[in-house]
């Protein structure tokens, strides 16, 4: 959610949940989640991401030196440690983010995403904001699977009901759908991705 909704829409989010719960899903994260990748969770829904258009290149091809040095001088498993990789991942558009990425990759002999192999939480996360369709679509293909997991299936229906536009645009979904899922809950996927009420 953190990492696919505009500011407003997370802040939205935030007071509702507080509403519900009566306490900040931020203290909620600081009281369940006890690695090290809490930093970066509660950095991520409190940070208010400016949405604008402008990208500063410069800036953006400086922060992704920031990042290879971090992950290639030996800090790659301390990267959720390190405090201009978070404050880069909560606070920077997502415009700046993806040509953030895009420098990197031409920049450097691996891309981002394979410099953070096997770094799940933060891969995840630089994955969902500079390349969306492509996490989405990998969560996608594991949940279809015949031998899927009840967390993948769960990931499954989030995915459909919070990005079914971008996503059914490629015919993946409802094909797989059709193939893989079973009774109501492949009728139930198969009408929100038909319907368009489902945002």
């Amino acid at each position: 959610m953190a990492c696919t909704r505009s500011s407003d829409q997370l802040l939205g989010a935030r007071k509702a949940y507080h509403s519900l719960f009566h306490h900040s899903i931020e203290e909620h994260l600081v009281t369940h989640i006890k690695g090290r990748e809490r930093k970066l969770l509660v950095a991520l829904v409190s940070a208010y991401r400016f949405d604008g258009p402008g990208v500063n290149e410069d800036v953006a091809k400086s922060e992704a030196q920031i990042l290879y040095e971090a992950i290639n001088n030996g800090e790659k498993n301390k990267l959720l440690d390190h405090e201009d990789a978070i404050m880069i991942l909560a606070t920077r558009s997502k415009q700046h983010l993806q040509a953030l990425y895009q420098h990197y990759n031409q920049s450097y002999d691996k891309t981002l995403a394979q410099d953070l192999e096997g770094e799940g939480i933060l891969k995840d996360t630089v994955e969902c904001l500079c390349t969306p369709q492509t996490y989405f679509t990998r969560v996608l293909e594991a949940a279809v699977k015949e031998d899927a997991d009840e967390e993948s299936k769960r990931a499954l229906t989030r995915v459909i009901v919070t990005q079914k536009e971008q996503l059914v645009k490629e015919g993946f979904v409802p094909n797989k759908i059709q193939d893989i899922l079973l009774g109501l809950y492949k009728d139930f996927m198969l009408a929100s991705i038909a319907s368009g009420d489902i945002k």
